[in-house]
């Protein structure tokens, strides 16, 4: 948002800059009346077209630094938490939680499996896992943020009350909860991650970006 305040501005006064550059053209001589209305009149369609680029060099501007600044990462973890120890995971499904289409599912799971690989995290589909893994996204309108739940009990832990409980359209929201203890350690959310078009692999690529900026931090070093 600062960039984006920052490009406006200089933009801004571009704009002004040229315009008072135009208004500063000097005036035709008036020994000729109608010529000078004519070359006046050809005078002010130049200027009209030129603020005209100008308008539309603003719009591009701030399309491309509404592009920069798409996407917000917000991540929430338990303070002290010894993620070193943590070598495995396994995905669960979240009860409540929104369920997108098989395609976007795999996809989804896939981008993450990309990031915790590289993170040396092994998935496993053993119950005895270190990690839970699940993850939780809004489409098409807003939805309550649930906790993970077995036999009957929520594994929200301290953090649930720490972290916010809605989740805005298009976001991704993914949740990592320690097997032993049962409790949410980490959390973290990816804004504009999920606004589909027609273009596949522009949601895709929309997609990968988004997960990447998400767990570029996961786990967290120890302080």
């Amino acid at each position: 948002m600062r960039l984006y305040k920052v490009a406006t501005g200089l933009v801004t006064l571009q704009v002004l800059t040229r315009i008072v550059s135009l208004v500063k053209r000097p005036l035709i001589s008036e020994d000729d009346p109608m010529k000078n209305l004519q070359e006046e009149n050809v005078m002010l369609s130049k200027q009209n077209n030129a603020v005209v680029r100008i308008a539309l060099q603003v719009g591009v501007v701030l399309v491309v630094c509404g592009f920069v600044t798409a996407q917000d990462i917000k991540t929430n973890y338990v303070p002290g938490t010894d993620f070193s120890k943590y070598k495995t995971y396994k995905w669960v499904n979240i009860e409540g939680a929104e369920k997108p289409n098989d395609i976007l599912d795999q996809q989804i799971r896939e981008a993450v499996d990309t990031q915790m690989t590289a993170k040396s995290l092994t998935k496993t589909d053993d119950e005895k896992a270190d990690l839970y893994v699940g993850y939780q996204l809004s489409i098409t309108q807003q939805r309550e943020w649930n906790a993970y739940s077995s036999g009957g009990m929520r594994w929200g832990g301290g953090m649930a009350s720490a972290t916010s409980s809605t989740i805005q359209i298009g976001t991704l929201g993914f949740d990592v909860y320690d097997t032993g203890e049962k409790k949410l350690l980490w959390r973290g959310t990816a804004t504009k991650t999920l606004n589909p078009s027609k273009d596949a692999q522009k949601n895709q690529d929309r997609l990968n970006k988004g997960v990447a900026k998400l767990l570029k931090d996961f786990p967290p070093k120890a302080k």
